[in-house]
């Protein structure tokens, strides 16, 4: 753990105990990479309180704010009538963001989650997030959520994998990019194609995965049991390697991929996917 991780985390217990003496606060945690153990001077403070019967009051909330010697709210997100939403102050330089959500709202993010109705819902990154975070308060709400939200869905995998495994075929159009001033569609599709990479194996291994602000790529990877050998390095080559070396590359990507897909998952379709491996557009001549 880094020395920023420790002190981010010591000043978020510090930063709770104000909110321990509301009435309906339940549990509380740390998130992001502090909880991970992996920041630095530039991370923030990511928290969430948990409530049950209602949210506080903004009234009890500024004074806790005060109190902290936090500054102004920065911004506010979300619906507080929905049962839950977020703000963000400053304190000691550093963002502190925090969550306020019932506990009732938050079992039934988790229950949304896990049905799988919608496979590409940010809501995976907050699953993601409680798996790894710190308790800040009521270790028997936030034991309980983890290993709930620890019990992966196959269906959730099967869905995030059948959703995703649609590639554009992007490495038979070279000679296309050749004459066409296309840049930034070519990054765009790039993009998108390393994402829904991503996301097939985080399904095959049972991973939360949200394109959301995805970060610490290198990590995420790691934990894939299941992946193209030396997957991560490769992925970022695509980035940063000429266009005649790259669109191969992500062709042998996309068809290892799609390998792994019938070797563990064989009764997913993956016809249409391999339809357009090998394919190259044909140049055509003027008929007289």
């Amino acid at each position: 753990m880094t020395p920023a991780s420790q002190y981010l985390i010591q000043l978020a217990q510090q930063i709770t105990q104000p909110y321990t003496n509301l009435p309906t606060l339940k549990a509380a945690m740390i998130t992001g990479s502090a909880a991970k153990g992996l920041a630095d001077q530039y991370s923030d403070i990511d928290m969430t309180m948990y409530y049950t019967d209602q949210l506080p009051e903004e009234e009890e909330l500024a004074a806790i704010r005060t109190g902290l010697g936090g500054s102004e709210r920065r911004w506010v997100i979300g619906d507080r009538s929905a049962g839950s939403f977020a703000e963000a102050y400053g304190l000691h330089g550093i963002e502190i963001q925090i969550g306020h959500t019932l506990v009732e709202k938050w079992e039934e993010t988790i229950a949304f989650v896990h049905s799988a109705e919608e496979v590409d819902t940010t809501a995976q990154k907050a699953m993601e997030g409680a798996l790894a975070c710190q308790t800040l308060y009521g270790e028997a709400y936030i034991d309980q959520w983890k290993a709930q939200i620890a019990q992966f869905p196959p269906e959730l995998g099967r869905a995030m994998v059948e959703k995703n495994l649609q590639f554009f075929a992007i490495w038979g159009l070279e000679p296309h990019f050749r004459t066409r001033d296309a840049t930034i569609w070519y990054h765009q599709i790039l993009v998108e194609t390393a994402q829904r990479l991503v996301a097939v194996l985080a399904g095959l291994n049972h991973l939360y995965f949200t394109t959301f602000q995805f970060k610490r790529q290198g990590r995420f990877i790691e934990q894939m049991k299941l992946k193209p050998d030396n997957f991560a390095a490769r992925l970022n080559t695509l980035f940063s390697a000429e266009r005649a070396v790259v669109l191969p590359e992500l062709e042998a990507l996309v068809a290892e991929t799609i390998a792994l897909v019938e070797t563990h998952m064989p009764d997913v379709d993956t016809s249409k996917a391999k339809a357009r491996l090998g394919w190259r557009q044909e140049s055509w001549e003027m008929v007289a």
